[in-house]
């Protein structure tokens, strides 16, 4: 048997890329197309793909704007309903709905929760969200049920439909607005639609779970009773899947409601979301931030009632919830003409000029530190990370050059340290420190598209084998020959480094969550919190301290992505059987050694999912970012939906698809041979 057949897949693999990446430095000098995908192998695909949907268009668009004007009158008639309805009525409607669901603590939430909208100042703009929420919601769940409902009766069918709920769920929200744009207009119907676009996926994949997981007995009753199909799926499976199908339903309204906050983005209604893009361009950032308080307060109330409805079949006494409502509409009769208008409730206005009053101070006085904390991070992090440290080491920041023979030296020492832990066994470590440094010394967005490809195909075959490895290199083919290989590189370098930091951060508050339920106990809620809020919240508190920036958008990206990795890094290590830790301490394994070598083991594939989760969330909030100055594939689709240019739109949203679905194929392979590995 030859070396090369004794070396494990992952070391033949990391092996490849090195020789692959040493030929393109040999040829850097005399091949000018290795840095960049070459210009006479790129395509017009974003001219092509705008000309043909703009042929389509033309054809649906007057069938398409018949169904938006029918639309607005829904919309209007619930946001009439909803902005005329005295405010004690619908305070005391809701108050009475969460008692139901959830009893005192819930309707305490409640109370609370539309009593800050209500002194806000916010309540018509917050009534004028939940209408769009209120409309496109029973469209998505319906649209969710019936794709739901088709997964389940056509085995054929079901692979197609969830490959593409898996791409409408990995294109960035933006790229769903540049042709709702074009085809129904301007307007809040285009937030209606995209967000009952938006919401059906989670909708469909909870019904067609629930459908499958109904329990065989449960079916044979139904057939035995002489139903007939549509009898048995009516009658007997959908109630069977009541409970998970109620889980799509809290999902599609958390959905709903953060997509009709980023389709604020195109203005056209006097809503929350607009409101705290208006003031975040403003710089006003007390008000921003308190505007971005109410979208957290509907977010929080709606996905508490919608969880306790969906997961718990405890209900409250009816009867209180009819004497709350009942004391609403008596109080909203009897000082009908005394309540002034929501709007005149603006009770925090003080509160928000000293925030801004506040603020200012810390930052005249904090102003040094916070510049020194984001320079010192792009200088030293983000930078070299980029562009490489032979183009990020400079006298200004550094305090000397970077050098050819500087590079030879840095090359020798990690190949050196590669070879020693190669020597001790581990040559699939070993070689890949090599290729982290090389990573680090050329900088991801100056890679050439040969080690790129390399790279990821094999990774792509250690993960998943030849057949996955062939979908990841036709994909990334597509991102080249369409003209975007160059942003998509430098998508990936700042998505590459908040999963890196999430990874790191949030495995080790996982790790800390498993072993203390004292800082799980302090750490739980603020992950509720953080998975609570919607998208574009994030943005409002590393703006005020940090400005626009790709450290600001890091930042933000961090705080969105990094919940699964501490949840599902808890839930592994804490999930590991009871005989195999029994196993551990009868053999005198230490807590650290049970940790190391049983506990963390087990837990693998679950956290390899978390972190699965965790590129996806960040390639989410990636394209939001976009509003505060990030470059690559994201700021193509903003750049996009401002100029209503529908072939970049899609095309760069596409793109931004592909690179988190060949990252989610590939950690989920991984995933699936550890579980094998185990015996799960």
């Amino acid at each position: 048997m030859t070396l090369l057949a004794r070396l494990t897949p992952g070391a033949r693999a990391a092996l490849l890329v090195i020789a692959v990446g040493a030929l393109c430095m040999a040829l850097d000098r005399s091949a000018n197309w290795l840095p960049g995908w070459p210009d006479a192998l790129t395509l017009p695909m974003t001219q092509w793909v705008g000309d043909g949907l703009e042929w389509v268009f033309d054809l649906i668009r007057p069938g398409v704007r018949l169904i938006s004007a029918l639309l607005e009158y829904p919309m209007a008639g619930v946001n009439w309903l909803l902005t005329e309805t005295p405010w004690p009525l619908v305070l005391g409607a809701t108050v009475a709905l969460a008692w139901y669901a959830g009893g005192l603590s819930m309707a305490a939430l409640a109370s609370v929760g539309l009593g800050f909208v209500l002194i806000s100042g916010y309540w018509v703009e917050g009534m004028n969200t939940l209408a769009l929420v209120f409309v496109s919601v029973p469209l998505a769940l319906i649209l969710g049920l019936l794709i739901g409902i088709w997964s389940n009766e056509s085995p054929r069918a079901r692979p197609w439909i969830e490959a593409t709920l898996d791409l409408m769920q990995t294109v960035p929200t933006f790229a769903y607005l540049t042709p709702l744009l074009l085809l129904f207009g301007f307007g809040p119907v285009v937030g209606l639609i995209a967000s009952a676009i938006y919401a059906a996926p989670p909708m469909a994949r909870n019904t067609a779970l629930g459908l499958q997981r109904v329990e065989a007995e449960v079916k044979e009753a139904g057939i035995m009773a002489g139903a007939t199909r549509a009898q048995q799926l009516i009658q007997v499976e959908i109630p069977a899947a009541s409970t998970q199908i109620m889980i799509g339903v809290n999902q599609a309204l958390m959905a709903a409601l953060s997509m009709v906050i980023i389709a604020a983005v195109i203005g056209g209604f006097d809503d929350i979301g607009w409101e705290v893009l208006l003031t975040m361009r403003q710089a006003n950032f007390g008000q921003s931030l308190l505007a971005g308080l109410v979208i957290v307060v509907f977010a929080i109330i709606i996905d508490r009632i919608s969880a306790r409805m969906a997961t718990s079949g405890q209900r409250f006494d009816l009867r209180i919830s009819w004497i709350i409502l009942g004391v609403s509409v008596v109080a909203a009769i009897a000082a009908w003409a005394l309540l002034p208008p929501p709007g005149d409730f603006a009770l925090l206005a003080p509160t928000v000029e000293a925030v801004d009053s506040g603020l200012s101070q810390f930052t005249r006085g904090a102003g040094a530190t916070l510049d020194s904390i984001k320079n010192n991070a792009m200088f030293y992090g983000l930078l070299p990370l980029r562009i490489g440290l032979d183009s990020a080491v400079l006298p200004f920041t550094w305090g000397f050059s970077w050098t050819p023979g500087m590079s030879w030296i840095y090359y020798g020492v990690a190949g050196l340290i590669g070879l020693g832990v190669a020597l001790t066994g581990r040559i699939t470590l070993g070689a890949s420190l090599v290729i982290l440094a090389g990573v680090f010394e050329t900088g991801i967005s100056e890679l050439p598209w040969p080690v790129v490809f390399v790279g990821v195909g094999a990774l792509a075959w250690v993960s998943g084998g030849w057949k996955l490895t062939r979908l990841v290199v036709i994909l990334l083919l597509f991102i080249a020959i369409a003209g975007l290989w160059e942003r998509a590189l430098l998508s990936l370098y700042l998505c590459g480094a908040a999963v890196l930091i999430c990874a790191v951060v949030g495995g080790l508050l996982g790790l800390l969550s498993a072993v203390s339920a004292t800082a799980w106990a302090v750490i739980r809620p603020v992950c509720d919190m953080l998975q609570t809020i919607p998208l574009f919240v994030f943005l409002i508190p590393v703006l005020m301290f940090f400005q626009i920036g790709e450290f600001s958008a890091l930042l933000a990206i961090i705080a969105y992505a990094i919940v699964p990795m501490i949840r599902y890094t808890r839930h592994g290590l804490v999930t590991t059987p009871a005989e195999l830790l029994e196993a551990a301490t009868s053999s005198g394994a230490t807590k650290w050694q049970t940790m190391k070598e049983v506990r963390a083991p087990y837990a693998a594939p679950t956290i390899l999912l978390g972190l699965n989760q965790t590129i996806l969330y960040a390639f989410a909030m990636l394209v939001i970012a976009a509003l505060i100055g990030t470059t690559g594939l994201g700021q193509s689709i903003y750049i996009a939906l401002g100029s209503a240019n529908v072939g970049l739109g899609i095309v760069a949203g596409a793109a931004m698809a592909i690179l988190a679905l060949i990252a989610d194929r590939i950690v989920q392979g991984f995933a699936e041979e550890r579980r094998r590995a185990l015996g799960l």
